[in-house]
């Protein structure tokens, strides 16, 4: 499968053309950068330290396209929304790893996917966070509103720019899933102040920033006298690179449409 890898320089895109070097059933058909970046016309291979591999960093998005079988994209909300239109005239592969999407921006990603992109979209890539946002949702469900607070407890590093985390949102919409209500109405993303009592099933945010931290997550059920924590902690942008990739190797040939990291894994039913 030809992967065009967009934000090729960064450090999530890097690790991605590291990773697709070493997919049996990828390669790497073009690395893109923005317009201006110092890492244009370099290798993209020299850039991932793995070596000279011929693809030449370039800014041509609708150039490096033609040919291609799909795209891996962990940009910015405007971008992506702009590829998944594209992706959707060439009837391409679009996996989103970007977070920090608006209302209005998914509606339009949605558009692309009934357009003709085939697209994953997922605010973590990673197969133990997918499988976790599954356990967070039974537990929720199994435990109800009423005996059982919810919390979400994010941690990355300094240079994370949205808040909270795309993973926290997912995990978050994953234990409204199972109490059966809207994430929007029940969240609670800060506390300052007299906040007075928690109100009862709602469903808190906290978010902590600062060193190289990638990612560690925690959902935590506090009942009376007893407490469960469920969670997960990346050590390396390697896991979401690698599910990244096998997003879009699952989408290959599947038919256009909107589709999760929960669908890739099997787990969606």
């Amino acid at each position: 499968m030809k992967l065009v890898v967009l934000g090729a320089a960064g450090r999530m895109g890097r690790t991605l053309v590291k990773v697709i070097a070493e997919t049996e059933g990828a390669s790497l058909a073009a690395a893109i950068e923005r317009e201006g970046s110092p890492a244009l016309q370099s290798d993209a291979g020299m850039l991932a330290g793995i070596g000279e591999n011929g693809v030449v960093v370039g800014s041509d998005i609708d150039a490096a396209l033609e040919g291609a079988d799909g795209i891996i994209d962990f940009t910015a909300p405007a971008v992506s929304v702009d590829i998944a239109k594209r992706a959707a005239e060439r009837r391409l592969v679009h996996v989103i790893g970007t977070t920090g999407f608006e209302v209005g921006a998914d509606a339009a990603i949605g558009a692309a996917a009934e357009a003709g992109a085939t697209i994953v979209k997922s605010g973590n890539m990673s197969l133990g966070v997918n499988l976790l946002a599954v356990l967070v949702e039974q537990a929720a469900r199994a435990l109800g509103p009423d005996a059982f607070d919810i919390e979400v407890l994010e941690m990355h590093h300094k240079h994370k720019v949205d808040a909270p985390s795309g993973t926290a949102l997912l995990l978050g919409e994953a234990a409204a899933k199972g109490r059966d209500v809207a994430l929007a109405d029940h969240s609670v993303k800060v506390r300052d102040g007299i906040t007075g009592p928690r109100e009862a099933g709602t469903i808190g945010f906290a978010t902590l920033r600062g060193g190289s931290v990638v990612g560690e997550h925690s959902v935590i059920l506090a009942g009376e006298g007893e407490r469960i924590e469920l969670s997960h902690a990346a050590g390396d942008r390697s896991i979401f690179a690698r599910g990244a990739i096998k997003a879009a190797l699952w989408a290959k040939g599947k038919p256009a449409g909107l589709y999760s990291m929960r669908d890739v894994l099997g787990l969606s039913g």
